[in-house]
Parts: structure tokens; C-alpha cells; sequence
């Protein structure tokens, strides 16, 4: 399935504006063919999130997962990319999260649940670095990364759909400055922290 085109459309219009046929014919896929691999339109809407999520965590995991940086470091090129890509009016890079997920969770169950899923797997990836960070001292330390994982992401779709309303990148600007802002404070917290172990070793 030629998913690019039928993103494109779903993510500058929203699903329920596309109709079926408008999606075929942009994927230049016969309908037949369609109703062989999917039942309905909102199966297929399942498959293209999937598809998505499974695209989008390469993009994640060559940010978050990147060899010889620094925890610091690849948290601020994941959420560098994430502005980038999501403050201009690009509609092959638009959040299929953001434009969908007020629109299809009261409308499909089984749509939601992949919704769920794969911003589950998102946050779990940012935890995982922002612990990594401070089990090797680069970040302070905190009760709960997860918690702090879900903290971010929530301000950055928060801040990806201000842009929407607003016709903005001025709430993701914002997002960047304040998280950068965090991340220096966090390394900073850490090397006063450490500082303040060595004297202590030191009497």
C-alpha cells in the first residue's frame, strides 16, 4: 500500500474528510485490491497508524539511541527534529497524533488503541534515555523518568497543536527554549551534585 499519499491526504484533512475512493485514487490502488487486505476504511486507518508509529520510532531510536552523544545531547536533537518537522507547513511531516487523536478515539475504538499503543512506545523510548542519562551522572537524578518522559511529550503535542490553532511555530519555539533551558539545568544539577560528593570523599 502506497501509504505516503494516503498519509499526506489524512494528515492535511483528517480522517473522516478523506473518502475511500479519494484515498485509492491518490495511492492509485483499485478498490479490489483495497478489499483484499482490508474490511473497511477503518481498518485501513489502523494499518496507516501502525505504519506510522513503525516509521516514526526509526526516526526516534536514530535520536534517542545515537552512539558517542551524550544523554543530554540526543534529548535535544530528538525534540530539535521534532520542531523542525513539525513547526513548518509541511504536510507529509504533520503528526498524524496530533491531527488524529481527538477526531478518531470517539470514533474508533481499535484506532484509539493503536494511538495509545504507539505514544506508549514513544514515551518509553524517552524515558529509557532520560534514565540512561542519570544512571551515568550526565543528568540529576529524579523520583521518576518515566513520569518526567511523559511530562515532555505531553508539552510538546500540547505545543504541535497550539501551532494548528494558532498558525504559529511560536508555542513549539517556546517548547524548544523551555526545554533546553531544562536540560541545562539538569546537567548543571548533576555536575554541582557530583562536585559536592568528591569534596565530601575528599575530608
Amino acid at each position: 500500500m502506497p501509504w505516503a499519499s494516503a498519509k499526506i491526504l489524512i494528515a492535511g484533512r483528517g480522517f473522516s474528510a478523506v473518502g475511500l475512493s479519494e484515498i485509492l485514487s491518490a495511492a492509485a490502488v483499485p478498490k479490489g485490491s483495497f478489499y483484499h487486505w482490508f474490511r473497511s476504511k477503518e481498518q485501513f486507518g489502523e494499518a496507516l497508524l501502525e505504519h506510522h508509529f513503525e516509521s516514526y520510532l526509526v526516526e526516534v531510536d536514530a535520536s534517542l539511541c545515537a552512539a558517542g552523544q551524550t544523554a543530554q545531547q540526543r534529548l535535544l536533537a530528538f525534540f530539535s527534529q521534532w520542531h523542525a518537522s513539525q513547526s513548518g507547513d509541511y504536510p507529509q511531516a504533520r503528526c498524524l497524533v496530533v491531527k488524529l487523536s481527538a477526531e478518531v478515539c470517539d470514533l474508533s475504538e481499535a484506532m484509539r488503541v493503536v494511538l495509545e499503543r504507539g505514544t506508549a512506545r514513544v514515551i518509553d523510548r524517552l524515558a529509557s534515555c532520560l534514565a540512561e542519562g542519570i544512571a551515568t551522572g550526565e543528568l540529576a537524578a529524579c523520583p521518576d523518568p518515566a513520569e518526567v518522559a511523559q511530562q515532555l511529550y505531553q508539552q510538546w503535542l500540547g505545543a504541535t497543536l497550539l501551532c494548528r490553532v494558532q498558525r504559529s511555530a511560536a508555542p513549539l519555539d517556546k517548547a524548544l527554549v523551555q526545554t533546553v533551558r531544562w536540560l541545562e539545568s539538569q546537567a548543571i544539577d548533576s555536575r554541582h551534585k557530583l562536585n559536592q560528593v568528591q569534596l565530601q570523599s575528599t575530608h
